[in-house]
């Protein structure tokens, strides 16, 4: 249970399992901090959470933002439940984007530890993922990342399911992914932990962006091996022993909450 929302407002409507408003409630909270947050692409782009098996069973279901709406727009109803074949499930009249629906059903059901994907379009990670060295080991948010960066080339808008094994090999069991010349992915075992390493992903692309618009490339300081992978070693906020980002989670769906609880209509 999100720690950030009171008990009772994570009573289900009628006939719906409670782990499943349980998820919902989540999931739109987490729309409406990427909103907060400005990480918006119009109606575009994708944050999906597998439900677990005490809803579905073995078979493989996951909630995703309904196809047209703004991510401020987004709340636990509307929220479209979809099997892996795209098929909605709930009886919702929303459409899916099929250029979503694509990339996360493959993660999805490629990766067991993938439960929440998030996708963004920033301009600062839209920015990295169009240079040829990627993301560099310059900065205090790049050395938290060391060995967990995956990169996959551009193919073009994610529509094709043939696209899928590829994307998992260049992914392999790394959970911050820059998709090169389109933006940045991340996936994790839960909303929290998916949200602090995109939140830390995209704090690495935005200093190394404004690091590289002051003209002095060659003069960057870079990060040492040794160093950037004792920073990973030392970085908590990824490992599930201490909390794997529910805390400062949970901290931004109480700012959302102070501005706007329609999400859990």
């Amino acid at each position: 249970m999100n720690a950030a929302l009171q008990p009772t407002i994570l009573t289900p409507p009628a006939g719906m399992h409670p782990d499943e408003w349980a998820a919902r409630v989540e999931l739109a909270s987490c729309y409406r901090v990427f909103a907060m947050l400005g990480w918006t692409e119009m109606i575009y782009n994708h944050i999906t959470l597998r439900l677990p098996s005490s809803v579905c069973g073995k078979d493989k279901q996951f909630l995703i933002n309904p196809f047209g709406l703004h991510y401020s727009e987004v709340t636990a109803r509307n929220l479209v439940k979809i099997n892996l074949q795209g098929e909605v499930l709930d009886g919702s009249s929303h459409p899916v984007n099929p250029a979503g629906f694509t990339v996360h059903a493959a993660i999805h059901d490629g990766l067991p530890g993938a439960h929440c994907v998030m996708h963004t379009h920033t301009t600062a990670g839209v920015a990295v993922a169009c240079l040829k060295e990627g993301l560099q080991q310059t900065n205090f948010y790049t050395a938290q990342l060391h060995g967990m960066v995956a990169y996959h080339d551009f193919e073009g808008i994610t529509i094709h399911a043939d696209e899928a094994p590829r994307l998992l090999k260049s992914i392999g069991d790394k959970p911050a992914v820059i998709l090169r010349n389109h933006g940045l992915l991340a996936w994790g075992a839960t909303v929290p932990q998916t949200f602090v390493i995109l939140w830390t992903l995209q704090r690495a692309c935005e200093i190394q962006m404004a690091t590289y618009s002051m003209g002095g490339v060659q003069a960057v300081i870079p990060v040492s091996e040794a160093i950037a992978a004792k920073c990973t070693r030392d970085a908590l906020q990824f490992n599930p022993n201490h909390g794997a980002g529910r805390d400062v989670f949970d901290a931004l769906v109480r700012q959302v909450n102070r501005l706007d609880r329609s999400y859990l209509e």
